[in-house]
């Protein structure tokens, strides 16, 4: 019988870089399927920070950990090759949650068909998680207005490019703040932002002051870190701050400390932390959304690809040393 393979999570994270120990590789049969199943085989998986969080032994958070022994999540694009439901034909592309294996079988829940067109890369890259935070982030938490000021950390990553590139055709002035010269270049140069702010090598405080004269009224971030507090203290009355991701911290001991509350008095303004799961029952209106932006071409992406199932052990490390250009896929 045909085998494949599938990654076990084995071992929660320890604050060590991510790795070949921290999880179980296993062969499996290839199984049958009854009825009203599917079969995938999977050709693309997308890497996403949210993973971390998913890994690690808390609890008490927005969707339930991976436990120890279980694959380990993720989404993933790939091709029915099997089918006793109706709703799936033998060679449809599909996407959703399959976890770390090159075969799937679903009853067809939380499988959604990928229109003809959309590739793997845009449909991980922009209609999978990566478009629905970034159009959920914006549009219902940010609220932004033409004319207004916007920084997004993370802004040259799967959602804060995406973020950025939605807030600019909306009449916003833009300004991404990112890790390295080349991803300075290719946001503004290549996306379209009004500005950008390298946090290795920028005097921070000088730079946002210079690239936001008139102040800051809406925050998107991704990452924390030390231009948080920065961003923070020139937010405009009425601001708004939209949290969706943390990931100087999410391998930390102790978290950085908080901004001082009194500019929330006295600017008032909205700090919101949001998940995507609150939000699945809203997937078509928010891809009803972000669509029109994707076919009127004001959306670009790339892609960061990596080979092979086992490649994604270490390939989570790259979420901290920001050395991937893009949205971080595996290839199977």
């Amino acid at each position: 019988m045909s085998q494949f393979t599938q990654i076990l999570l084995k071992q929660r994270p320890d604050g060590k870089p991510f790795g070949a120990h921290m999880f179980d590789v296993v062969k499996k049969d290839l199984p049958e399927i009854s009825a009203d199943q599917v079969l995938i085989k999977q050709t693309h998986m997308s890497l996403d920070p949210a993973m971390i969080g998913w890994m690690s032994p808390d609890t008490n958070s927005y969707i339930p950990r991976v436990e120890l022994g279980e694959v380990m999540r993720s989404s993933g694009f790939g091709e029915v090759v099997a089918s006793n439901n109706p709703n799936f034909a033998v060679g449809d592309k599909v996407m959703g949650m399959m976890g770390w294996t090159e075969y799937f079988v679903s009853n067809g829940k939380g499988i959604n068909k990928v229109q003809a067109g959309v590739n793997a890369e845009m449909a991980l890259a922009v209609f999978a998680l990566p478009g629905l935070t970034a159009t959920q982030g914006l549009f219902n938490v940010g609220k932004p207005k033409a004319g207004e000021t916007l920084v997004v950390t993370g802004a040259a990553g799967s959602v804060g490019s995406l973020v950025g590139q939605l807030a600019k055709a909306d009449g916003l002035r833009v300004i991404g703040v990112v890790g390295s010269d080349e991803k300075v270049d290719w946001i503004v140069n290549g996306l379209g932002f009004d500005g950008a702010i390298n946090y290795k090598t920028d005097d921070l405080e000088a730079k946002l002051a210079e690239l936001t004269p008139d102040g800051v009224d809406v925050f998107f971030e991704n990452t924390g870190g030390p231009i948080q507090q920065h961003i923070y203290n020139r937010m405009n009355i009425h601001g708004r701050i939209v949290v969706c991701g943390m990931i100087a911290d999410y391998k930390v001991g102790e978290p950085s400390p908080g901004p001082n509350w009194i500019n929330l008095i006295k600017k008032r303004v909205t700090v919101q932390g949001f998940a995507m799961p609150d939000h699945y029952g809203e997937v078509p209106a928010l891809l009803a959304k972000l669509t029109p932006y994707v076919m009127q071409g004001k959306i670009k992406f790339r892609t960061h690809e990596l080979a092979g199932l086992e490649s994604a052990m270490e390939g989570l490390n790259l979420f901290f040393t920001g050395e991937h250009k893009g949205k971080l896929l595996v290839k199977l």
